[in-house]
């Protein structure tokens, strides 16, 4: 049989390692698929270092739409990235019949909706295993192995760049900043490393998890977003004091709330207990916990980026694609796991009707009563304590300081709650500083 022939937009890090996995596999690729895979024309604004990377034999043009208006190409893999660009290219490819396959999460986040409903309506596909956790095959996990399941919540490590930054604050004792340095200096956050330190890169991927788990529209504009980057040394280290290690984690999770069923969308630092297996993956690991009410907990661990993981990824949809290139439409698996029409309007709540429980770092005058007025507060809010830790003044200022740090641990309560009570301590006298608040996330 005719191999399938592939055309590739953008041949960075990504690419090439689509490039490289593909043919170093062919073999082992064509026994799994049924039929050989074949990258034959590639595009990329430097067509000289394209045709380096790809050698004599592959077509390489400057023109994506060359790609899209060749009747030859099945296939089209999107790997330029963006919102702008991008998506007119992945649009087109549909309307041209073209299967599709991306790593692209912030495109899929945005406007995966309409993206969808053209690929549905065209009879194409849109796969997307390589837009989240790189070569850890969460997609097809939640997709098609968990589909049994009524999934309940889904935590994940899903940035390797934060983690990395929060894994060299805990081992190293430094700041946000400085380990921020590192990971520039040793190429895991990008110069501009916005997306990755403000959660909005985990947002993206959680967003389109979400999707897969509860049958609802992509919906980031309705995810809550917080980063790392206010985090602080001794927040890490008052964590590891207290049995938890800090993550930032990307949380969907289907609730019920003022007496109706919700989803909740969100991502922020989170407090984990140290003994749980998540809780201990460092570096620029990514992991993903998902519970289900058949399996109970699944955990998927591996590399979330890179040249050849990632590609790992991209090559698994174009296996998947090339299997069922020929099969009818109806037959496939759906792109957001449910059939377009059975898909649930479930609403993703706000983050004042979240319930959770809390770390609270508050940094006071060293002097008598303040620890009962900031006690008070929370008991009139409601919101019950679980421990205390308070450290002595010469420890958080050094000697003869008169200020000290109070560290209070929460049972579960609203946040609109918690939103509330912060007010209230904040405006006390002897309340010196911004109250840090991170949630806690049992993961139980």
């Amino acid at each position: 049989m005719k191999p399938i022939q592939v055309g590739l937009l953008g041949i960075g890090t990504v690419g090439s390692g689509v490039f490289n996995v593909l043919n170093r596999n062919q073999n082992e690729i064509q026994r799994r698929a049924g039929r050989g895979i074949e990258i034959t024309m590639v595009a990329d604004l430097d067509t000289a270092r394209a045709q380096a990377v790809v050698g004599a034999n592959v077509k390489v043009v400057n023109d994506a739409r060359a790609i899209i208006a060749n009747p030859e190409i099945d296939i089209v893999i999107e790997l330029i990235g963006g919102y702008g660009i991008a998506k007119q290219l992945v649009m087109e490819a549909i309307a041209a019949g073209k299967h599709v396959v991306t790593a692209n999460k912030a495109l899929l986040a945005v406007h995966g909706t309409e993206i969808f409903a053209a690929a549905h309506a065209k009879g194409v596909m849109v796969a997307f295993e390589a837009a989240v956790a790189g070569g850890i095959p969460i997609i097809k996990s939640l997709r098609e192995g968990l589909t049994a399941n009524r999934i309940q919540w889904i935590a994940g490590i899903i940035n390797g760049t934060t983690n990395f930054i929060l894994s060299e604050m805990r081992d190293k004792g430094l700041d946000f900043s400085a380990a921020l340095q590192d990971a520039q200096a040793l190429g895991y956050a990008e110069a501009d490393p916005t997306f990755d330190i403000e959660g909005v890169d985990a947002a993206h991927k959680v967003t389109l998890m979400s999707a897969i788990a509860f049958g609802i529209p992509v919906q980031f504009d309705k995810a809550y977003v917080e980063g790392i980057s206010k985090l602080a040394a001794q927040d890490i280290k008052y964590a590891e004091q207290l049995g938890y290690r800090i993550k930032l984690l990307g949380i969907t999770k289907r609730v019920q709330a003022n007496g109706k069923e919700g989803i909740e969308l969100r991502v922020h630092p989170s407090l984990v207990p140290n003994k749980r297996l998540i809780a201990n993956v460092e570096g620029a690991m990514n992991a993903v916990m998902v519970q289900g009410d058949a399996v109970g907990t699944t955990l998927y661990y591996g590399k979330g980026a890179g040249s050849e993981p990632t590609a790992s990824a991209v090559i698994a949809d174009l296996v998947d694609i090339t299997r069922l290139h020929t099969a009818d439409p109806a037959h496939r698996v759906p792109h957001l796991a449910f059939q377009p029409d059975a898909m649930s309007d479930l609403q993703v709540l706000p983050m004042s009707d979240i319930v959770t429980s809390y770390y609270l770092r508050l940094r006071v005058a060293d002097e008598a009563g303040v620890l009962a007025k900031v006690t008070g507060i929370l008991a009139t809010a409601g919101i019950s304590i679980d421990a205390v830790l308070q450290r002595e003044a010469d420890e958080v200022g050094g000697e003869g300081s008169t200020q000290t740090d109070v560290i209070i641990l929460t049972h579960d309560c609203v946040e609109s709650k918690m939103n509330a009570a912060m007010v209230q301590m904040q405006a006390l006298s002897s309340v010196l500083a911004p109250i840090t608040r991170i949630r806690k996330e049992e993961l139980a």
